[in-house]
């Protein structure tokens, strides 16, 4: 945000009528309001313009116009209610200007300032090696079990930064974009926000991957009709049996997002005319609560009456919800052209809560079966949040494990069903049902069949778990287990046990001290800490007790009146004089200009991306191996942005240097005799471009080649991609990425 220039003219008179038209659009979309709503709702709007006045956005728009926009997507997108719009016109009040939570409570009560204080940011006062966005993040989490709005709020917040994100500069716009598809696309979708879900990962390729998000979004547009063509054939037969029948529903044409097309076209290793799947036929019946299942089911029938379904993609949400409360009855069915089609079949209610999620819950809370799935969710977030000794980053690690993840349904021995994640293993059945229980355990039968710790749960299990006293966690268990609540507890229970070792060590020093007269005292334990480099007094106790520090050591130390003072004179020591100091880097504003030397300090090309003059680029300030070169599509770069931006550099290429960098192409096709003599035809003799590697494969006629060749910049692997693809049999050229580059 930016305070106006008073050189500028604006027409304070327009504007402010353009504000209060904004107001009267969002008061309209809250149809159901009593008269006091109203009255509160106008008073927060009231404060908030107040507050805000002279504030401007990067786009030069008057501020006000955020808190409205968040407001009307509270309402319109997520059905929200009166409480949640006064809080979200106020949500920016607390941080950016003179307004103070205790002025909220004064003037709209208890309830508003707890909403209020979940949504403001916490200072940046951490230490550096934390992440600000993940302190923030598990900020806004502690507030979810006192007020699920805090969350909802939170998120129309992101969705309407992103919408408005073409006016900040192009490193922020990539940070944000990172922050949103690392945590809140994913939040969005563990809170049944799909909708929401689905436009913020399609905003976040729109940044993070611009020229991917652009193709997709041209080919999408160029086959519309087509596809309109297609479905209006498909659902004829359908919509006159079910109106035969005498149904009330209605037909949605759902076009799969663009960052689900480009997910598939990734994971699959497909161009994009190859994902089958690019849109769902959803079908909506209007019916009362009890017919619901018996009618789903019912137009099931019908659908498959016209249509052959396909029996491994069959997925009954009714029946068994999942754990976010989404229901719905979804099918595939060959269609007479010979394309599979993706059928969802659901009652309004159930659209409702799928496009709205938890926060259509405020609207059915008679229903208990969602109500108590999502309690269960909130007390798994609770025991996240309980644990003293999880970091900012490790809880929004363990949190987002369960976030995206499909979901199995398993029995305990009495019948009673459980949700875990996918993946699960008859350890986390073992937390789930109690954290004793899950340290205890040494197996389970599983179908009344003896199984191991590490066997992954399939669905229908009935799980009957083995526990002794013996036993306790270990370091392997971590990697036996998916979800957060089990890793949480295994973290925290050998953490206790490595605190007790870590005492005995405590206890070996405090007498090895005593030996040499060293007094045992915080500047001591320092010294050893740094001198070790152990990070902490805590694991230099737990390496003492290890027997990974030899503390016979300690005679090579100078001691005066207790104190170690220094390491003697004839332990060589490099004079920290004569180092030559270093600038200090200030990611905010340096840049690297790859070529020349930047500050002394040393960078290099990552090897997880291998980046070439005309890719766009970051740096990466590494902890102990310099700065690293990232291409901003590498796919550690999402990781890095999102979790460690403070350590993210800007860079650039210094145009003037040619020098040769490597590349790394694979080749798709059909495979034909001479196809190899063709590629490195092109590449030693028409385009005389070194090559570092070369290696195919050929599997039932389709052969994979990747060539690692040695080129000046972007334009120059274009101009050899393009041949390539000119070759007959070839069908696919493409960048690919090499090794992953551990940080």
């Amino acid at each position: 945000m930016q305070y106006y220039d008073s050189h500028t003219k604006i027409d304070f008179e327009l504007e402010r009528k353009e504000i209060l038209n904004a107001f009267k659009s969002l008061m309209r979309g809250l149809k159901d309001r009593t008269k006091e709503d109203s009255q509160l709702i106008r008073k927060a709007f009231d404060v908030a313009l107040e507050a805000h006045k002279d504030m401007r956005r990067n786009s030069g728009e008057p501020y006000i116009y955020h808190p409205i926009a968040v407001a009307r997507i509270c309402v319109e997108e997520m059905g929200l209610g009166a409480t949640a719009i006064v809080c979200a016109l106020l949500h920016d009040t607390v941080e950016d200007t003179h307004i103070t939570l205790q002025d909220v409570e004064d003037l709209f009560g208890p309830k508003v300032r707890l909403i209020i204080d979940g949504l403001t940011k916490i200072p940046e006062v951490f230490d550096e090696n934390a992440s600000i966005q993940a302190e923030n993040f598990r900020k806004m989490l502690l507030t979810i079990s006192d007020d699920l709005r805090v969350v909802l709020i939170k998120l129309a917040d992101r969705l309407h930064n992103m919408r408005t994100l073409d006016s900040m500069r192009q490193d922020k716009q990539l940070k944000i974009a990172s922050e949103t598809k690392f945590l809140y696309a994913p939040l969005a979708h563990r809170l049944g926000l799909y909708s929401i879900k689905m436009e913020l990962e399609d905003l976040s390729l729109k940044y993070c991957e611009a020229d991917a998000y652009r193709d997709i979004e041209s080919k999408l547009k160029s086959t519309e009709d087509v596809r309109n063509r297609f479905i209006r054939r498909f659902v004829a037969p359908i919509k006159e049996t079910l109106l035969h029948e005498g149904y009330i529903f209605d037909f949605k044409a759902r076009t799969k997002s663009t960052a689900s097309i480009w997910k598939k076209m990734q994971s699959k290793d497909i161009p994009f005319e190859e994902v089958f799947d690019v849109f769902a036929i959803r079908i909506i019946v209007d019916t009362p609560i009890e017919l619901e299942k018996p009618d789903c089911w019912r137009i099931y029938s019908i659908v498959t009456d016209f249509y052959q379904p396909s029996p491994e993609r069959l997925r009954d949400w009714i029946s068994t919800p999942r754990a976010n409360g989404y229901e719905s009855l979804h099918t595939t069915v060959m269609s007479p052209s010979g394309k599979w089609v993706e059928v969802q079949i659901r009652s309004k209610r159930m659209d409702e809560i799928a496009e709205k999620g938890l926060a259509a819950h405020y609207k059915y809370k008679e229903s208990s079966k969602e109500e108590s799935k999502f309690d269960r969710w909130i007390a798994e977030i609770r025991d996240l949040l309980d644990n003293p000794d999880s970091s900012a980053m490790d809880f929004v690690n363990d949190f987002k494990l369960n976030f995206y993840n499909d979901e199995i349904y398993v029995f305990t021995p009495k019948g009673e069903l459980r949700v875990l994640p996918s993946g699960s293993t008859i350890l986390d059945f073992a937390y789930d049902i109690h954290s004793e229980i899950g340290d205890k355990c040494i197996g389970a039968k599983v179908n009344n069949r003896l199984m191991p710790l590490s066997y992954q749960l399939q669905n229908g299990d009935q799980l009957e778990i083995i526990t002794s006293s013996k036993q306790k966690p270990n370091e392997e268990w971590l990697r036996f287990v998916v979800s957060a609540r089990a890793k949480q507890k295994i973290k925290s229970s050998l953490n206790e046990e490595r605190k007790a070792i870590a005492q005995d060590g405590k206890e070996i020093l405090e007498r090895k001290f005593k030996q040499f007269n060293i007094r045992m005292n915080s500047d001591n334990i320092s010294f050893l800490d740094k001198h070790f480099s152990t990070g902490s007094a805590t694991e230099l106790y737990f390496r003492i007790a290890k027997g990974k520090i030899d503390l016979a050591k300690l005679r090579e130390f100078d001691i005066q009146n207790g104190l170690i003072q220094y390491v003697k004179k004839d332990t060589v020591v490099k004079s920290l004089e004569k180092i030559p100091k270093q600038e200090k880097i200030d990611s905010k504003s340096d840049t690297i200009l790859i070529g020349d030397d930047f500050k002394g300090f040393e960078y290099q090309l990552s090897k997880c991306c291998n980046p070439i003059p005309g890719d766009k680029v970051f740096g990466f300030i590494t902890i102990g191996e310099g700065i690293k070169i990232h291409r901003f599509n590498c796919p550690n770069a999402v990781h890095l942005m999102s979790k460690m931006a403070y350590r993210c550099i800007k860079a650039k290429w210094k145009s003037d240097k040619m020098i040769e960098r490597v590349a790394a192409i694979k080749i798709v096709g059909i495979d034909q005799l001479g196809l190899v003599n063709k590629l490195t035809d092109i590449i030693s003799k028409q385009e005389n471009v070194n090559m570092k590697s070369i290696t195919f494969e050929t599997e039932d006629g389709v052969f994979e080649g990747r060539l690692k060749v040695m080129v000046y910049d972007t334009v120059h692997l274009d101009q050899l991609t393009r041949k390539f693809e000119a070759i007959e049999g070839v069908q696919r050229v493409m960048r690919w990425d090499t090794e992953e580059d551990q940080q």
